[in-house]
């Protein structure tokens, strides 16, 4: 397993080492211990609700979006409509072929901790917003609470 965290204090992303026992933050030099996963819980901290996602740059499907909005929308002002329709139909099987191509990861709902290359990945639900709010305002609370002793 594989994993890529955000250090919880100043939120700069790394990899861990498999296998590691412990995590140092490049940036700020803080330590997290981690835990060993059986690919049920979270092993930077131990949480038990992960949720599972497509391991796909956003901003690559964004632009593929984009870029056959732009090239139909030429076309069509070209009067051009069957290479319009051709363009917006395969840029819509190529993102579905992305989508059957690439595999998922699996998330951490409180420290955003990403799993890859977990056994039985499908055994994780997907994203749920209500369990995603509910650490939100957990993170929330805390970061007033944090304010406010200070």
């Amino acid at each position: 397993m594989r994993l890529r965290l955000p250090c919880p204090l100043c939120e700069t992303p790394a990899r861990a080492q498999a296998g590691a026992r412990e995590w140092r933050c490049p940036a700020c030099d803080h330590v997290v211990p981690l835990l060993p996963s059986n690919g049920s819980t979270c092993a930077a901290c131990g949480n038990g609700e992960l949720f599972r996602k497509k391991d796909f740059p956003h901003g690559l499907g964004m632009a593929v979006l984009v870029g056959a909005f732009l090239a139909s929308t030429i076309t069509y002002w070209l009067y051009a409509k069957w290479l319009t329709w051709t363009i917006l139909i395969g840029s819509a099987a190529f993102d579905g072929l992305l989508y059957l191509w690439v595999k998922d990861v699996i998330v951490c709902y409180r420290c955003f901790a990403e799993h890859r290359e977990v056994a039985q990945p499908e055994r994780i639900a997907p994203f749920e917003l209500t369990i995603h709010e509910r650490y939100r305002q957990e993170r929330l609370r805390r970061q007033q609470l944090q304010k406010s002793g200070q």
